[in-house]
């Protein structure tokens, strides 16, 4: 396995072919998504350990939707089983990626952890338990500091897994191992990683501008909400589908991942 140091019109690039494969089979990925959505939404609903075991199971289920990425590649229509990818490999490749749930769930909770020691708890209960946050909540600086906390400790807890469950599935590599990659892979080609974020945040500020236009123009707030949900599903789709693509350009493969 080589890593690739790709230059910054790439991150343009995977944001082309995620959104091209995905129309390839709308159905099926919007499907797989959803699905996915839904058992991460199910899990956090059972109490106490809800949460933790969503984020524990998070990334294997981000690799199953690039397991169904590949399958789409390869002109297959991917069914729903292909979301266990990373479960169903073999004892060892279970054990790894339970590790890597497990250290994703518990770096999470450790940026959780952090953000509440700038507002008491309060950003940090609201993402774990849910629930209404008034006016007076969200403008309060600390809760605004805590946020901005959070997303700052994210980032690097994000490239450490960006790449991992795909290193451990189509290489082979040990959950530390892998997270060591993932995390060089991803600095190394900073700038299409770059560029791949602000082209995804545009597309999305682009198309929310859009559903507010004519959320003004019709005064209606049931047309609104009827077109904001499919409209969301649909980008965030869209958006996973080109994860994979991040992965198969930053590495040479010694197996059938590019094919």
């Amino acid at each position: 396995m080589k890593l690739n140091i790709l230059p910054p019109r790439h991150g343009v690039l995977w944001v082309k072919l995620g959104v091209k494969t995905f129309l390839r089979q709308p159905l099926a990925l919007s499907g797989l998504f959803f699905i996915f959505m839904a058992l991460m939404s199910i899990l956090s609903l059972v109490p106490v350990l809800g949460n933790a075991l969503a984020l524990a199971l998070l990334p294997g289920a981000t690799l199953g939707l690039m397991a169904a990425t590949q399958e789409a590649v390869k002109g297959k229509f991917p069914m729903p089983t292909v979301l266990l990818s990373g479960f169903r490999a073999g004892r060892q490749e279970l054990r790894s990626m339970l590790v890597l749930g497990a250290l994703y769930a518990l770096g999470f909770l450790m940026v959780l952890a952090c953000s509440a020691l700038v507002d008491g708890g309060t950003f940090a209960k609201l993402y774990l338990f849910g629930g209404s946050a008034g006016t007076e909540v969200l403008t309060d600086k600390n809760f605004e500091t805590a946020a901005v906390l959070a997303l700052v400790l994210y980032l690097p807890l994000s490239l450490l897994f960006w790449h991992a469950p795909a290193l451990v599935h189509w290489h082979g590599m040990s959950p530390m191992k892998s997270l060591f990659f993932s995390l060089v892979a991803c600095w190394r080609n900073m700038g299409a990683f770059l560029f791949y974020g602000l082209v995804w945040m545009g597309f999305f500020v682009l198309v929310g501008t859009a559903i507010a236009l004519v959320a003004s123009l019709s005064g209606s707030e049931e047309m609104v909400a009827a077109v904001l949900f499919p409209c969301a599903l649909v980008m965030a789709s869209m958006f996973f589908t080109s994860i994979y693509f991040t992965f198969a350009d930053s590495f040479d493969a010694t197996t059938d991942v590019l094919a």
